[in-house]
């Protein structure tokens, strides 16, 4: 394991930019950065070891979500509706008037 110090480039997820990109050790504790510095956006926070935070779900949506495909079609509850749908037939595009039809 490497000993880390003051000013070492080392990668880590940044916050703000929402990618792993490169950052400075700001501080160390136990010889293991606590704080780094994004080198692109130079926000500071916390060193989250290369992690991505896990996605937000919220529960509220993911349940009217259900509910609105059980009123739909309750023998397809779970299941997406955009899977089993067949597909559209094109509609006839509208004329469109304008000063290029005048003369």
């Amino acid at each position: 394991m490497p000993e880390y110090r003051l000013g070492d480039v080392i990668d880590d997820f940044c916050v703000r930019c929402k990618r792993i990109m490169n950052h400075n050790v700001v501080s160390v504790i136990n010889s293991e950065p606590a704080k780094v510095r994004c080198r692109t956006c130079y926000s500071d926070h916390d060193y989250r070891h290369e992690q991505a935070p896990p996605p937000k779900v919220d529960a509220r949506k993911a349940a009217l979500f259900e509910q609105v495909l059980k009123t739909v079609n309750p023998d397809d509850a779970g299941v997406p509706a955009a899977a089993e749908a067949p597909a559209a037939e094109e509609a006839p595009k509208p004329k469109v008037k304008g000063k290029a039809g005048k003369k």
